[in-house]
Protein backbone atom coordinates (compact mmCIF):
# COMPACT_ATOMS: atom_id res chain seq x y z
CA UNK A 1 0.00 0.00 0.00
CA UNK A 2 2.57 2.40 0.57
CA UNK A 3 4.24 2.08 -2.46
CA UNK A 4 0.85 2.60 -4.26
CA UNK A 5 0.41 5.75 -1.90
CA UNK A 6 3.97 6.50 -2.88
CA UNK A 7 3.57 6.48 -6.89
CA UNK A 8 -0.14 8.36 -6.46
CA UNK A 9 2.00 11.42 -4.21
CA UNK A 10 4.43 11.55 -6.90
CA UNK A 11 2.16 11.32 -9.94
CA UNK A 12 -0.18 14.13 -8.29
CA UNK A 13 2.97 16.43 -7.59
CA UNK A 14 4.26 15.78 -11.48
CA UNK A 15 0.69 17.11 -12.35
CA UNK A 16 0.63 20.21 -10.24
CA UNK A 17 4.13 20.67 -12.08
CA UNK A 18 3.08 20.51 -15.02
CA UNK A 19 -0.17 22.82 -14.05
CA UNK A 20 2.34 25.56 -12.60
CA UNK A 21 4.60 25.66 -16.14
CA UNK A 22 1.69 26.00 -17.78
CA UNK A 23 0.62 28.81 -16.22
CA UNK A 24 3.49 30.62 -16.42
CA UNK A 25 3.83 30.31 -19.98
CA UNK A 26 0.69 31.80 -19.45
CA UNK A 27 2.02 34.90 -17.69
CA UNK A 28 4.23 35.08 -20.48
CA UNK A 29 2.11 35.89 -23.06
CA UNK A 30 -1.41 37.16 -21.40
CA UNK A 31 -0.36 38.77 -17.93
CA UNK A 32 -0.95 37.48 -14.09
CA UNK A 33 -4.32 39.61 -14.61
CA UNK A 34 -5.68 37.66 -16.95
CA UNK A 35 -4.87 33.91 -15.46
CA UNK A 36 -7.04 32.05 -16.01
CA UNK A 37 -7.63 28.00 -15.13
CA UNK A 38 -9.70 26.80 -17.98
CA UNK A 39 -7.28 28.28 -20.17
CA UNK A 40 -4.25 26.58 -18.11
CA UNK A 41 -6.21 23.03 -18.41
CA UNK A 42 -7.40 24.13 -22.07
CA UNK A 43 -3.58 24.11 -22.98
CA UNK A 44 -2.91 21.21 -20.85
CA UNK A 45 -5.53 19.15 -22.33
CA UNK A 46 -7.59 18.55 -19.21
CA UNK A 47 -11.31 19.41 -18.17
CA UNK A 48 -11.04 22.59 -15.97
CA UNK A 49 -12.87 20.04 -13.37
CA UNK A 50 -9.93 17.87 -12.86
CA UNK A 51 -7.43 21.13 -12.56
CA UNK A 52 -9.30 22.14 -9.86
CA UNK A 53 -8.53 19.36 -7.65
CA UNK A 54 -5.02 20.43 -7.83
CA UNK A 55 -5.72 24.32 -7.52
CA UNK A 56 -9.57 25.19 -6.15
CA UNK A 57 -9.04 28.83 -7.14
CA UNK A 58 -7.25 31.04 -9.64
CA UNK A 59 -5.23 32.32 -6.02
CA UNK A 60 -4.63 29.37 -4.98
CA UNK A 61 -2.60 28.88 -8.21
CA UNK A 62 -1.37 32.80 -8.25
CA UNK A 63 0.39 32.27 -4.48
CA UNK A 64 1.67 28.65 -5.52
CA UNK A 65 3.64 30.81 -8.16
CA UNK A 66 4.17 33.71 -6.30
CA UNK A 67 5.93 31.69 -3.71
CA UNK A 68 7.90 29.28 -5.60
CA UNK A 69 9.03 32.59 -7.35
CA UNK A 70 10.22 34.35 -4.31
CA UNK A 71 11.89 31.26 -3.12
CA UNK A 72 13.99 30.97 -6.51
CA UNK A 73 14.84 34.60 -6.18
CA UNK A 74 15.91 33.55 -2.60
CA UNK A 75 17.40 30.81 -3.61
CA UNK A 76 19.78 32.82 -6.30
CA UNK A 77 20.97 35.33 -3.41
CA UNK A 78 21.61 32.73 -0.63
CA UNK A 79 23.62 30.91 -2.96
CA UNK A 80 25.50 33.69 -4.14
CA UNK A 81 26.07 34.76 -0.82
CA UNK A 82 27.50 31.16 0.18
CA UNK A 83 29.65 31.27 -3.12
CA UNK A 84 31.03 34.78 -1.50
CA UNK A 85 32.01 33.27 2.07
CA UNK A 86 35.37 34.42 2.17
CA UNK A 87 34.74 37.78 0.46
CA UNK A 88 34.39 41.15 2.50
CA UNK A 89 31.31 42.24 3.23
CA UNK A 90 31.48 44.68 0.56
CA UNK A 91 31.95 41.90 -2.09
CA UNK A 92 29.37 39.97 -0.50
CA UNK A 93 26.53 42.58 -0.85
CA UNK A 94 27.62 42.90 -4.20
CA UNK A 95 27.70 39.17 -4.90
CA UNK A 96 24.33 38.99 -3.67
CA UNK A 97 22.19 41.64 -5.26
CA UNK A 98 24.05 40.60 -8.90
CA UNK A 99 22.38 37.72 -8.27
CA UNK A 100 19.31 38.74 -7.50
CA UNK A 101 19.30 41.19 -10.92
CA UNK A 102 20.64 38.20 -12.53
CA UNK A 103 17.76 35.70 -11.94
CA UNK A 104 15.38 39.21 -12.28
CA UNK A 105 16.02 39.37 -15.88
CA UNK A 106 16.44 35.65 -16.47
CA UNK A 107 12.87 35.42 -15.36
CA UNK A 108 11.21 38.85 -16.55
CA UNK A 109 7.49 37.34 -16.18
CA UNK A 110 7.76 35.68 -12.73
CA UNK A 111 9.68 38.99 -11.67
CA UNK A 112 6.75 40.99 -12.82
CA UNK A 113 4.32 38.61 -11.09
CA UNK A 114 6.33 39.69 -7.55
CA UNK A 115 7.24 43.29 -8.29
CA UNK A 116 5.18 44.70 -10.79
CA UNK A 117 1.22 45.94 -11.24
CA UNK A 118 -1.25 43.90 -8.49
CA UNK A 119 -2.93 41.59 -9.89
CA UNK A 120 -6.40 43.07 -9.32
CA UNK A 121 -8.56 41.12 -7.21
CA UNK A 122 -6.06 39.16 -5.33
CA UNK A 123 -4.54 39.63 -1.87
CA UNK A 124 -1.64 37.99 -0.99
CA UNK A 125 -1.98 35.44 1.90
CA UNK A 126 0.18 34.79 4.92
CA UNK A 127 2.00 32.39 3.29
CA UNK A 128 3.91 34.54 0.97
CA UNK A 129 6.04 36.44 4.09
CA UNK A 130 8.73 33.94 4.88
CA UNK A 131 9.28 33.16 1.22
CA UNK A 132 9.76 36.85 0.37
CA UNK A 133 11.55 38.34 3.15
CA UNK A 134 14.64 35.58 1.93
CA UNK A 135 16.85 38.55 -0.20
CA UNK A 136 16.23 40.89 2.64
CA UNK A 137 17.51 38.32 5.26
CA UNK A 138 20.64 37.27 2.60
CA UNK A 139 21.66 41.16 2.92
CA UNK A 140 20.64 41.84 6.62
CA UNK A 141 23.35 38.53 6.71
CA UNK A 142 26.25 40.49 5.38
CA UNK A 143 25.31 43.43 7.59
CA UNK A 144 25.12 41.42 10.86
CA UNK A 145 28.89 39.60 9.45
CA UNK A 146 30.37 43.18 9.20
CA UNK A 147 28.81 44.22 12.40
CA UNK A 148 30.73 41.38 14.42
CA UNK A 149 33.59 41.55 12.36
CA UNK A 150 33.70 45.89 13.19
CA UNK A 151 33.56 46.67 9.55
CA UNK A 152 30.06 48.53 9.59
CA UNK A 153 29.50 52.35 10.42
CA UNK A 154 26.35 52.73 12.11
CA UNK A 155 23.99 55.15 9.83
CA UNK A 156 22.84 57.80 11.67
CA UNK A 157 19.18 59.45 11.75
CA UNK A 158 17.96 55.82 10.74
CA UNK A 159 14.25 55.21 12.13
CA UNK A 160 13.41 52.82 14.90
CA UNK A 161 12.25 49.21 13.93
CA UNK A 162 10.08 48.68 15.64
CA UNK A 163 8.35 52.36 14.74
CA UNK A 164 9.00 51.39 11.43
CA UNK A 165 8.54 47.52 10.19
CA UNK A 166 5.50 45.50 10.11
CA UNK A 167 4.12 42.76 12.89
CA UNK A 168 5.13 39.98 10.34
CA UNK A 169 8.69 40.71 10.00
CA UNK A 170 9.65 41.81 13.73
CA UNK A 171 9.96 37.74 14.51
CA UNK A 172 12.21 37.59 11.52
CA UNK A 173 14.70 40.04 13.01
CA UNK A 174 14.54 39.16 17.00
CA UNK A 175 17.73 36.88 17.23
CA UNK A 176 19.56 39.17 14.88
CA UNK A 177 22.55 40.97 16.44
CA UNK A 178 22.34 44.60 14.29
CA UNK A 179 21.34 48.34 15.69
CA UNK A 180 18.00 49.20 15.05
CA UNK A 181 18.60 51.69 12.93
CA UNK A 182 20.62 49.45 10.60
CA UNK A 183 17.95 47.40 9.85
CA UNK A 184 15.47 50.43 9.20
CA UNK A 185 18.10 51.56 6.68
CA UNK A 186 18.91 48.10 5.19
CA UNK A 187 14.61 48.04 5.00
CA UNK A 188 15.44 51.23 2.79
CA UNK A 189 18.02 49.90 0.78
CA UNK A 190 16.28 46.59 -0.03
CA UNK A 191 13.17 48.62 -1.09
CA UNK A 192 15.36 50.61 -3.29
CA UNK A 193 17.63 47.55 -5.15
CA UNK A 194 14.11 46.39 -6.37
CA UNK A 195 13.20 49.51 -7.35
CA UNK A 196 17.17 49.72 -9.56
CA UNK A 197 15.97 45.82 -10.71
CA UNK A 198 12.58 47.18 -11.57
CA UNK A 199 13.31 49.64 -13.76
CA UNK A 200 15.24 47.69 -15.78
CA UNK A 201 13.61 44.57 -16.23
CA UNK A 202 9.80 46.02 -16.59
CA UNK A 203 11.40 48.66 -19.02
CA UNK A 204 12.02 51.77 -17.36
CA UNK A 205 15.40 52.16 -18.49
CA UNK A 206 14.79 51.99 -22.52
CA UNK A 207 16.09 54.88 -24.31
CA UNK A 208 17.13 56.21 -21.08
CA UNK A 209 20.18 54.02 -19.47
CA UNK A 210 22.43 52.06 -22.33
CA UNK A 211 24.81 50.86 -19.85
CA UNK A 212 22.22 49.11 -17.17
CA UNK A 213 25.56 46.83 -15.52
CA UNK A 214 27.23 49.91 -14.86
CA UNK A 215 24.40 51.78 -13.51
CA UNK A 216 23.41 48.88 -10.97
CA UNK A 217 27.01 48.49 -9.70
CA UNK A 218 27.25 52.07 -8.83
CA UNK A 219 23.79 51.58 -7.43
CA UNK A 220 24.16 48.56 -5.71
CA UNK A 221 27.78 50.20 -4.18
CA UNK A 222 25.80 53.55 -3.29
CA UNK A 223 23.80 51.06 -1.49
CA UNK A 224 26.34 49.67 0.34
CA UNK A 225 27.54 52.59 1.55
CA UNK A 226 23.88 54.03 2.48
CA UNK A 227 23.74 51.30 4.71
CA UNK A 228 27.18 51.70 6.51
CA UNK A 229 29.54 49.05 4.41
CA UNK A 230 33.12 50.47 3.19
CA UNK A 231 34.52 48.95 0.32
CA UNK A 232 38.29 48.69 1.99
CA UNK A 233 36.15 46.67 4.73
Amino acid sequence: MDVIQGAKERARAEVALAIKEQARAHLATEGPGRLSLRAVARELGMVSSALYRYFPSRDDLLTELIVDAYNAIGSAAESAYAKAADATPWGAWHATCEAVRAWALAHPHEYALLYGSPVPGYDAPQDTVAPASRVALVLLDVLEKAHAAGALAVPEGAADAEAVLGADVLPLLAERSLPACVVTSAAAAWAQLFGLISFEVLGQFNRVIEDREALFTQGAGALARQVGLSAQG
